[in-house]
């Protein structure tokens, strides 16, 4: 039976504004959960409702989207640190009787957690990629420019690292340089992760960024984006090797006219 509606939880970034338009031309009625100082204004225009939230109003969530008729929700774009430690953070009772169940604070723990509680509530969460398999990484190098030998020494050693990362559901961001682990990213995210690893290679830097080994396609998806040519650029890195069929790239012809531009190069592994 063909999708009728989505509830969109949105976090930042351009993924769910992607989302959204790949769901509108389809017809498919989108009903969207903006979260306050993360998702941008641009997705409302996109979408065909959308109400705010502060992180931890999880019990207002359920009501919205049980009041819109949702039964399928899609989670799409990450979630600010700043929010998630802020002094001021409020936990509703749902929010805080899942959160203190948790047995860490890992995002795979999270975002399990709360796909149970929407199961509870009578919604199943999706496959954040069902209606974007066309924005998945096609295998090979994606620039004019191709990985030099020293390059490809460093992606198949920072591929290892990523994927060990990955299964303790660190992070799958790995900054190498001449085989030395330059920076591996946590919960600030891919494009925080480019610049502290750029301060310290300085230049040359070969990122690396991989799907995890039993990688749950409903949540933490990897994605890139121009902002991540961008971040590289500042960093003056040389190389980014991305997991094909597996890594989302938003608006791929800006970031190959981007990284060309700049001498970077693309590969897909």
């Amino acid at each position: 039976m063909p999708i009728q509606i989505l509830g969109l939880i949105a976090g930042n970034g351009q993924f769910p504004i992607l989302f959204a338009r790949a769901a509108r031309a389809q017809n498919i009625r989108v009903i969207a959960a903006a979260v306050q100082g993360d998702t941008s204004w641009l997705l409302r225009p996109c979408v065909n409702k959308l109400q705010w939230f502060r992180v931890g109003e999880l019990k207002k969530l359920f009501a919205y989207f049980k009041s819109e008729g949702v039964q399928q929700v899609i989670m799409a774009g990450q979630v600010n640190p700043n929010n998630l430690f802020a002094e001021k953070l409020q936990l509703d009772e749902e929010f805080e009787k899942l959160y203190h169940a948790l047995k860490d604070r890992k995002a795979d723990t999270i975002f399990s957690a709360i796909a149970e509680k929407l199961k509870e509530q009578g919604m199943e969460l999706l496959d954040s990629t069902i209606l974007l398999k066309d924005y998945l990484a096609p295998k090979g190098t994606l620039t004019r420019r191709g990985p030099t030998v020293s390059e490809l020494a460093d992606v198949e050693f920072g591929k290892t690292i990523a994927k060990l990362m990955g299964g303790i559901d660190v992070g799958q961001t790995v900054v190498v340089k001449e085989k030395a682990i330059v920076a591996i990213e946590a919960m600030e995210g891919t494009d925080r992760t480019i610049l502290r690893g750029g301060q310290i290679a300085q230049k040359g830097a070969v990122i690396i960024k991989m799907s995890k080994p039993k990688q749950d396609d409903r949540f933490d998806v990897p994605v890139i984006g121009p902002r991540t040519i961008e971040n590289m650029i500042k960093s003056k890195a040389g190389c980014l090797a991305i997991e094909a069929e597996k890594t989302l790239i938003i608006d791929r012809p800006a970031c190959i006219k981007l990284a060309d531009k700049a001498g970077i190069c693309i590969v897909a592994a």
